[in-house]
């Protein structure tokens, strides 16, 4: 194989010499930037693009960890010690770091998709409507892609058209970052229809762009900005679109997605039957999510990232006919799944006792694993992300009415949430509270009704709950550094390749 390389260098040097170094012949089979930005169909396939890029792992495998298991609620007991030290116990040493840089990559590779939709679409001529989703589409993508970045890196690049060799664009500050996101998701709003046929479902709607802009105000602290927004879904014209599931667990299984609580969430498929299910990047073969395989119990997937026990903890209050709070069974796989412990608790086909014996207490994500339909995991899992819920959007409306002194009013949003898991309404378990110990109750509700899904990070950051003193329920904090491990560092591999980026402090 080495003989065949270096042949086929040499030969592809001698090639080079032999040619005019001038000479400039366009290939007619490839597209190009001219060629393509024509029609609608053009203008529907960027759009695509922009959708798909949820896909890459560096935003399905990779940013999961970096949100839940470098969070309280999560850990990591890999034997792969990258994983460990980079993205859960804060002692990362090494700023090209590979799979930050796929976050990092992915997202940006998202939001250049997303520049060449907004850039190029405008100057189709097609029907005025559609050409109006499409961009309202991109730059409700490209919101969401920036989200990522100013949560995870903060000072980044802000770049709002198609790149061209030799850009080198400067560090945004974090609020120049939030204030585009706020515009394109403003504009989106504007844009975009309240709901779709089922033909395309699954795209970016008025209420995902007003959900994204109510969560961008929120962890912003813009708590009266957020009010507009979160009352148009909750108490709006998103009243008739959205609603509370009966069944929690609904919410988590493939059999049952894009249901009426589902505000926005990343559509996976089965691969087809001609590509393999391992983890080779092969082009065309990204259908599916392989958090699924990272997540998975041990013997199952690669178990490299897991819950913490006192997540579990928290499910602490009986519902109004004395039975256990069924979130719990819907959220974690571990040796009490099932009430009646681990010789009941199901686990791919087995019970917990089976697999692992009594004494084990590791805790395993359930959420958006395939335990529901088959007693494996693999790369390519169909089961979408529920990016944002209707059960989030209520909780972040009684966060953002509490905030501003509205905390009678706030009541209501908790009550629809604990109802549907059959626990008493707080405005009748605990009525008359402070605005402080509102949110302390707040708190324990989003940790019961979203723990696993990807919103516990920016909570934390957003409450300023992130610290050592957090240790005692998360060892890893033990590392965490005030100023500096908020954020994870800016890519070596970008600032030597720009001057103009500038590292994060204490990096």
């Amino acid at each position: 194989m080495k003989d065949k390389l270096i042949l086929l260098t040499l030969a592809g040097a001698l090639a080079l010499t032999g040619c005019d170094r001038n000479l400039t012949i366009v290939n007619p089979n490839q597209v190009t930037t001219e060629s393509f930005w024509k029609t609608d169909a053009d203008a529907l396939a960027g759009v695509n693009a922009v959708y798909s890029t949820t896909h890459r792992g560096g935003i399905s495998r990779w940013m999961p960890f970096y949100y839940i298991i470098r969070s309280d609620e999560g850990r990591s007991q890999s034997p792969a010690t990258d994983i460990v030290n980079n993205m859960d116990q804060f002692l990362i040493i090494d700023y090209n770091y590979g799979n930050a840089y796929a976050v990092w990559n992915d997202n940006y590779i998202g939001v250049n998709r997303a520049n060449q939709v907004i850039d190029n679409v405008s100057t189709i001529t097609m029907d005025a409507t559609l050409k109006q989703r499409y961009l309202g589409e991109a730059k409700f993508l490209r919101a969401m892609y920036y989200y990522h970045l100013v949560t995870l890196f903060g000072n980044v690049p802000l770049v709002l058209n198609t790149p061209v060799v030799g850009d080198k664009p400067t560090s945004a500050t974090i609020a120049q970052v939030w204030a585009q996101i706020e515009t394109d998701l403003n504009e989106a709003a504007a844009a975009l229809p309240t709901t779709y046929s089922t033909a395309d479902l699954g795209r970016a709607t008025k209420g995902a762009a007003y959900g994204l802009l109510a969560r961008a105000y929120l962890q912003q602290k813009k708590y009266t900005e957020a009010l507009t927004p979160l009352q148009w879904l909750a108490d709006g014209e998103g009243k008739s679109v959205y609603a509370l599931v009966p069944n929690y667990r609904d919410n988590f299984l493939i059999s049952t997605e894009n249901n009426r609580e589902s505000v926005f969430e990343w559509q996976f498929q089965i691969n087809p039957a001609e590509f393999t299910d391992d983890d080779s990047q092969t082009p065309n073969q990204n259908y599916g999510t392989s958090v699924s395989q990272f997540f998975g119990p041990s013997g199952i997937g690669w178990s490299d990232g897991e819950a913490q026990r006192w997540v579990t903890r928290e499910f602490n209050e009986r519902t109004t006919t004395g039975a256990r709070d069924p979130r719990l069974e819907a959220s974690f796989l571990f040796d009490s799944t099932d009430v009646r412990g681990p010789a009941f608790s199901p686990i791919y086909g087995q019970t917990f006792l089976q697999r692992y014996g009594a004494d084990n207490k590791r805790v395993w994500f359930r959420k958006f694993q395939n335990d529901h339909w088959k007693n494996e995991e693999g790369y390519r899992s169909p089961n979408n992300w529920r990016y944002i819920r209707y059960a989030d959007v209520l909780l972040m409306y009684a966060e953002a009415l509490n905030a501003t002194g509205k905390t009678t009013q706030a009541y209501a949003y908790v009550d629809q949430v604990r109802q549907r898991a059959g626990l008493a309404r707080l405005s009748v378990a605990k009525p008359g509270l402070t605005q402080a110990q509102f949110l302390t109750q707040l708190k324990h509700e989003r940790v019961t009704e979203l723990s696993g899904e990807g919103w516990r990070w920016n909570d934390l950051a957003r409450w300023g709950d992130l610290g050592p003193e957090i240790a005692n329920r998360d060892p890893a904090f033990s590392t965490f550094v005030r100023g500096k491990s908020e954020l994870l560092p800016i890519p070596q591999l970008d600032r030597d390749l720009n001057p103009n980026l500038v590292q994060n402090p204490n990096y």
